[in-house]
């Protein structure tokens, strides 16, 4: 059963602002740092496990492109921690898992995988898709806050706030 960690695969979280103030703000480029993806091939199932305290801000972005010199290691430290502690309530949920209930392989090398996916203390339903790219697996799939419990960040009397919808990217 191959296990994939940060070793050899990357998950990303992508956030996108909106509001009076977004022209001021960042989209921003997450990182979650510790993660495992088991893959069993016998039984064709697949169990991730994601440490959201290890969630750190990796870059900003701007039109889709990275903008790394728009936010200093100190603001890029302090967003992450708002979103650990006010955002995903890390210490009370710390952790996301994924349980697949299917895996189908397509003609084209991807795979169709729906499962469970417990995040912040919902869990519900998900199905996504797998492509190759680059050689290798990504799936991406659009998370919409709210439907796990989670209030999307929202400061100065929500003229600056972060679209429900984030975007979530595992390359393996």
């Amino acid at each position: 059963m191959p296990r994939h960690d940060s070793n050899d695969a990357q998950c990303f979280i992508f956030t996108f602002k909106e509001g009076l103030l977004s022209p001021v703000a960042h989209d921003l480029r997450l990182r979650v740092a510790r993660f495992s993806i088991d893959v069993d091939d016998a039984t064709s199932s697949v169990v991730a496990s994601f440490d959201a305290n290890s969630l750190t801000v990796d870059t900003p972005m701007k039109d889709g492109a990275e903008n790394p010199s728009a936010l200093s290691a100190a603001d890029k430290q302090k967003i992450a921690g708002q979103i650990r502690d006010d955002v995903l309530h890390s210490t009370r949920y710390p952790e996301v898992v994924f349980r697949s209930t299917a895996v189908r392989a397509r003609g084209d090398g991807g795979y169709d995988l729906e499962g469970q996916l417990s995040l912040h203390g919902v869990t519900r339903p998900v199905a996504a898709q797998t492509h190759v790219v680059g050689g290798r697996q990504r799936l991406e799939l659009t998370l919409h806050q709210p439907d796990f419990g989670i209030t999307p960040y929202r400061a100065m009397l929500g003229t600056l706030k972060i679209r429900a919808d984030v975007i979530v990217r595992i390359d393996v």
